[in-house]
């Protein structure tokens, strides 16, 4: 007799316990108490992925089962059992939100039902989703998918009025209120999952972490690489895959496109390197660094004439070493001759998100609400200055 491939759990109450055996437990979502509302929809989720007309989200029957309080008829919803190594120990039984498995052209596609209960893998809490972190997340799927990386899509937000529990450190302890690389939210298709507690560096800053569990800075920015080696070895423990050694050099790789190099130098990392330094130095935005490199004229950043427009430029030439690194890059750029540099135009930051949430009724008052350009910097510095970020 041939084993089921994905098991369910024999056990259909729902309760915290360590489930064995299975991959899946069945689970109906918690329906809220208070008055639910529909703050936003997605129309190209719900037209180009679900095949729903955009009408439906004024019906109630949409409103009930987005909010996990009606099942389509005939489905069983399920929780998915996963496990990882967070912050490095591995957990076999992290939390996961009922969702529905369906079948869409051939393809098996699993819509979660993100905040919608407890499960028998939930840690304390209450299974909820704070609006603050489903804003930023719904804003952060949508931007990151337009700006061409592959990503987790949200189809709907709702709010209630339910209090909601947060177990924000990690530690056990809950209070009421309402970007870590584990091997969990690691994919193999290169899709952007989990967003959690994940932040955007404004600042280039090596020790840049926008987890509040991760007071260690076991993932901070400056060892996502390292982290994504650990990752991958931990799946070659487990599956014995074959791992591409070119693995090693994609980071030169994505940085010499960032700076238009062509072909391969000896020194190519070096020159990276440097430019990482006075960036780190000078707290430089990461983002519009290379994106003003790629503005700025070439005769321009020779005579380290920097127009005021190109504000994180400007940032750099204060350090008493970007002259030198100056002419290493033409040098290499002409070498290269390319001046094909192309980093993204638009992006998406925490200080957006930030201005975002702002608008959420009950939202501090000592927060900004506006965001003019000349406010930037501040704002950012508010925003990575105030405790708990990566939850917010």
């Amino acid at each position: 007799m041939d084993r089921d491939p994905f098991p369910v759990d024999v056990i259909q109450e729902n309760y915290v316990r360590n489930v064995r055996n299975c991959i899946f437990s069945i689970v109906y979502p918690t329906p809220f108490k208070s008055r639910v509302r529909l703050v936003a929809v997605s129309k190209e989720v719900l037209e180009n992925i679900l095949d729903l007309d955009i009408s439906v989200k004024g019906t109630s029957d949409f409103l009930e089962f987005v909010s996990g309080g009606k099942v389509i008829f005939g489905s069983v919803p399920l929780a998915h059992r996963y496990g990882g190594h967070q912050l490095l120990t591995l957990l076999s039984t992290p939390a996961a939100w009922p969702a529905l498995i369906c079948d869409r052209h051939g393809e098996r596609w699993e819509l979660q039902l993100k905040g919608s209960g407890k499960t028998p893998y939930s840690r304390n809490g209450d299974g909820r989703a704070v609006l603050r972190s489903s804003v930023r997340e719904f804003l952060c799927s949508e931007a990151m998918h337009y700006l061409g990386i592959p990503t987790s899509r949200a189809a709907s937000l709702v709010v209630s009025d339910d209090d909601v529990w947060r177990d924000q450190f990690y530690n056990g302890n809950i209070k009421k209120e309402r970007g870590v690389c584990n091997t969990d939210n690691f994919s193999l298709l290169s899709i952007t999952i989990d967003y959690g507690p994940f932040g955007f560096m404004d600042s280039y800053d090596p020790n840049f972490v926008p987890n509040t569990s991760d007071d260690e800075k076991r993932y901070k920015i400056g060892n996502q690489a390292n982290v994504g080696l650990f990752n991958l070895s931990k799946l070659l423990q487990a599956l014995k895959p074959i791992l591409d050694p070119r693995q090693k050099q994609l980071f030169t790789e994505l940085f010499r496109a960032k700076l238009g190099l062509l072909g391969e130098n000896e020194n190519d990392n070096y020159l990276i390197a440097f430019l990482l330094k006075i960036m780190e130095d000078t707290k430089a935005d990461f983002t519009m660094t290379f994106r003003e490199l790629s503005e700025i004229t070439e005769d321009q950043l020779r005579e380290l004439h920097i127009p005021e427009e190109f504000w994180a430029l400007q940032d750099l030439g204060k350090h008493k070493l970007f002259s030198e690194w100056v002419t290493m890059y033409l040098l290499r750029l002409k070498r290269s001759s390319s001046l094909e540099r192309q980093p993204q135009k638009m992006y998406f930051t925490c200080w957006l998100a930030l201005e975002c949430c702002s608008a959420i009724p009950g939202w501090p008052s000592g927060v900004k609400q506006d965001c003019p350009v000349n406010s930037y910097l501040g704002l950012v510095q508010e925003w990575e200055s105030r405790a708990g970020g990566g939850e917010m």
